[in-house]
């Protein structure tokens, strides 16, 4: 393990606008060493921050970056495939699909937001964003391949070799640790895959997964055709294969799977199974909540209600327009069912944490790979765009009532405030009381910086 100096991730400023070798040479935050005083960086980050107006409370002359973030938990509601910014949380003149008119495909409401609007098949969610701040200018570079663009918002950085970098919700789950015993810290509905991943930081940062609401995670239960007995008696052999094993000394990456597999033990026999009962629920919140989808949401609330730090709902089962959130061609013209879906689920999660008086506690945030142009294809579909599209964050002690960054009027380009993907993971991490800046030490070859781009902004805290 190496202490000391720390390394700025080596192929992220390829990939940022305005940064070359000559930038990060001739870089006032750098010594002579090439490494970020931390005074230069604080100044850097306080004098011409987002957060000037958000976070009151910081003192510019203060040594170390203070985190004011109140949040205990976050639900990441994820439209995989690219969600189109222009028929959502960011509205241009209406365009015609058929003729190739470039624009929205809907018309747009106001929301509680004096001068803002949405699509008006988020008409549910309009009246709530004086609980949320809408983020128009998200921005990066990974426009064409949904999986390099997935694994950048999530972990911050570009692939690297054979390097696996931890995504946001291990960051949390390893900065934060679970708030109660029986109940993981980061939980995720939907398909397992790397851009979810703990990396380096090892199983015990990993994520317990389910696709059927229903019946919770299936890796928890054991085959239908093991009766309790059997179940203790593989237990009881499997526990003399791992000591045995253990005790003859073994790799750290060993001892971290087996204590996942102590820690599957007891999510097996605790209350975390108790979480997926939804009949416990009043029927008429399960109808407010709607389809696959607000399920996952209902759920989500239930997590973090018994204790999860970190939730991430996919929204991608049975995709009623034949494409889901990816909407070449055809998957365009249904596109307003998954909006609705959207928005139904949204809302009533919106209204449900507030109620149980979580909201402010709770980090919901509703966010894509990348979004799409205004320009419409031959069959009336949208492409890929990544130079600008949106996120959006509701409760979480953040100021809201508020929206963030200003694009030109196809959506295009970013012509205020751009919130680059560091932005948007330190906003995140001190929402819920992290350091953007802190340094893991991990048993490799250097020092991880949990957000290695040295002048992002934190956006959205209070």
């Amino acid at each position: 393990m190496l202490s000391g100096r720390s390394l700025i991730h080596p192929n992220f400023y390829l990939f940022h606008e305005k940064k070359n070798i000559q930038d990060m040479i001739a870089n006032p935050l750098l010594n002579k060493e090439g490494q970020a005083t931390r005074r230069a960086f604080t100044g850097q980050i306080l004098a011409g921050s987002l957060a000037a107006g958000m976070l009151p409370e910081i003192q510019a002359a203060s040594d170390t970056p203070p985190v004011q973030g109140k949040a205990e938990a976050c639900i990441l509601l994820w439209m995989g495939g690219g969600m189109c910014h222009l028929d959502t949380f960011d509205p241009k003149q209406l365009g015609d699909p058929p003729h190739n008119k470039p624009g929205s495909a809907y018309p747009s409401i106001s929301t509680a937001i004096p001068g803002v609007e949405v699509c008006q098949h988020l008409s549910q969610t309009a009246p709530l964003f004086d609980r949320g701040v809408i983020l128009r200018s998200v921005h990066h570079p990974l426009s064409v391949d949904h999986a390099d663009a997935s694994n950048f918002v999530k972990t911050g950085r570009v692939t690297d070799g054979t390097i696996l970098y931890p995504s946001l919700g291990s960051i949390i789950s390893h900065q934060l640790g679970p708030r109660v015993p029986d109940i993981p810290a980061y939980v995720v509905m939907g398909m397992p895959n790397i851009t979810r991943g703990p990396g380096f930081l090892g199983a015990k940062y990993g994520y317990v997964y389910l696709t059927d609401t229903s019946s919770g995670p299936s890796g928890l239960k054991p085959p239908l055709d093991v009766g309790t007995e059997r179940a203790k008696e593989r237990a009881r052999l499997l526990d003399r294969l791992r000591n045995e094993y253990v005790s003859h000394g073994s790799p750290d990456a060993i001892q971290d799977y087996d204590s996942t597999i102590s820690k599957a033990y007891q999510l097996m026999h605790g209350d975390f199974a108790k979480v997926f009962n939804l009949e416990k629920e009043k029927q008429s919140l399960r109808e407010d909540y709607g389809n696959d989808f607000g399920e996952r949401c209902l759920i989500a609330r239930r997590l973090v209600e018994s204790g999860a730090r970190f939730v991430e709902a996919s929204f991608n089962l049975n995709f009623v327009n034949g494409t889901g959130w990816d909407t070449h061609r055809e998957g365009q013209l249904k596109q307003h069912l998954l909006i609705q879906g959207l928005d139904k689920a949204l809302s009533t999660l919106i209204r449900d944490l507030e109620k149980r008086k979580l909201l402010d506690k709770t980090l919901v945030i509703v966010g894509t790979e990348f979004g799409r142009p205004a320009e419409f294809d031959n069959k009336q579909g949208r492409g890929h765009q990544s130079t600008a599209f949106s996120f959006a964050f509701f409760g979480g002690g953040l100021r809201t009532g508020q929206s963030i960054g200003v694009t030109d009027s196809l959506g295009k380009k970013i012509l205020e405030r751009p919130v680059s993907i560091p932005d948007l993971h330190a906003t995140i991490l001190a929402a819920l009381g992290i350091d953007p800046q802190e340094e893991l030490s991990v048993e490799l070859t250097f020092i991880f910086e949990i957000n290695h781009e040295k002048r992002c902004e934190c956006i959205a805290s209070n």
